[in-house]
Parts: C-alpha cells; sequence; structure tokens
C-alpha cells in the first residue's frame, strides 16, 4: 500500500505572474506566426519590439543561469521554479493540461495547439512523450512521492489530433523503492497513446535546498 505523506510534494519557487501571462501569450503568438501565408508588417515590428524587449530583459536577469540549488543555493545563480506541477503555465515549450488526482489513479483533458504541430494537423510525438512525463510526474507529486524518472516507453497507436479535447488516464503502484505508472491518451474513447513510465520513490527530506526568490536584489 502506497504511504500517504500529509503534503503534496514541492520544490521550487513558484512563477511570478507575469511569467505566467507572458508564457500564455508567447503560446498563442507561435500558433498564429506559423500559420500565417506570407510575410507581414506587424510580425516584423513584432520581433523588433521582441528584440528590443530582450535586451531589456537581459539587463534585469541573473548573469550567472545555474539554479540556486544544493551547494550553489547561496550563490549569484537564478530562481528555480517548482516543476512538480503544471510547467506549462509559466514555460510555453511545455504543454497546458487539466488533472484530477484520487490516490493512485488520476484523469484529466489536454487541447494541443498547433504550437506543438508535428505531421500536419497532427501533434509532434516528441510533445507527447513530453506531456505523459509532466501528468505522471504530477500524479506522483500531488500523492506527495515523487523521484527522477528512469524509464518512458511510449506506444504510438494513432496520431494524436491537434485543437481537439482528448482525454488522459494515469495509475500508479509503488514497490521497492520504485513507482510505477501506466498512462493513455484518449480521443471520443479511442486510444491515442500509451506510456509506461518508471521513477524513483525519493524521500523529501533528502531534497537538496532551494533558494527562495530573492526580492530587490540585484544579481
Amino acid at each position: 500500500m502506497t504511504e500517504r505523506p500529509t503534503v503534496p510534494w514541492q520544490f521550487g519557487a513558484p512563477a511570478l505572474d507575469q511569467t505566467t501571462r507572458f508564457a500564455s501569450a508567447l503560446r498563442r503568438l507561435v500558433g498564429l506566426a506559423t500559420s500565417l501565408e506570407e510575410e507581414s508588417p506587424v510580425l516584423e515590428e513584432l520581433i523588433r519590439t521582441l528584440e528590443v524587449a530582450e535586451a531589456r530583459v537581459s539587463a534585469i536577469a541573473p548573469a550567472e543561469t545555474a539554479p540556486r540549488v544544493g551547494p550553489e543555493i547561496n550563490l549569484a545563480g537564478r530562481v528555480y521554479l517548482d516543476h512538480a506541477r503544471h510547467i506549462g503555465a509559466f514555460n510555453p515549450c511545455f504543454p497546458l493540461y487539466e488533472i484530477q488526482v484520487d490516490g493512485d489513479a488520476a484523469t484529466g483533458a489536454i487541447t494541443f495547439p498547433l504550437a506543438y504541430e508535428g505531421p500536419p494537423g497532427f501533434v509532434h510525438g516528441g510533445f507527447v512523450a513530453v506531456f505523459f512525463d509532466c501528468v505522471i510526474q504530477h500524479h506522483n507529486c500531488d500523492v506527495g512521492r515523487a523521484g527522477k524518472t528512469t524509464s518512458l516507453v511510449v506506444t504510438y497507436r494513432r496520431p494524436t489530433p491537434l485543437d481537439r479535447p482528448l482525454s488522459f488516464a494515469i495509475r500508479r503502484t509503488e514497490e521497492g523503492g520504485r513507482i510505477n505508472s501506466t498512462a493513455s491518451l484518449t480521443n471520443a474513447g479511442r486510444v491515442l497513446c500509451e506510456a509506461e513510465m518508471t521513477a524513483v520513490a525519493s524521500d523529501r527530506d533528502n531534497l537538496p535546498g532551494v533558494s527562495p526568490r530573492r526580492i530587490n536584489d540585484a544579481l
């Protein structure tokens, strides 16, 4: 029987509200930009705006990109954001999804936007694998027992369509210091792909220290 910790797993700082808003806007813009039929002065203006913004943000961002975790906790690195759940909320390279956890079972929904296209009208298989890793580890973290992924095997049954509400389900077991999860992604009841993942069942007391966000720090 899986031990039930009192609190969900968490490791790192929450993202800033501006960071989540930026990620959402950038994800939408990528989809719109890739759908254009020809070069546009609107997009050219946006590119120039982003280039100026990159320079301005670089001036206030930490010069050292290593996260302040473990031995680096007191050094001049960057804040480490919590990757336990909903990474896509602050990083548009990861997908957004909804999930409901009920002990060793979890269910949820996802719609992949155009930014994740591979074959025409379908999701790139690599993003499907990233999705499974995210939701399975989210499940583990909410249960309160998680750790590094040691293996992930994805079986593709059918192409995964873009811009369509899809459902997923996960089951997990824990034995011998390992968490074994199986998951499936479905479209209207038809299985699109399945995943089997193994992760280390770590002890949260063994986690390295992580620095909180430094307010008004000039790095």
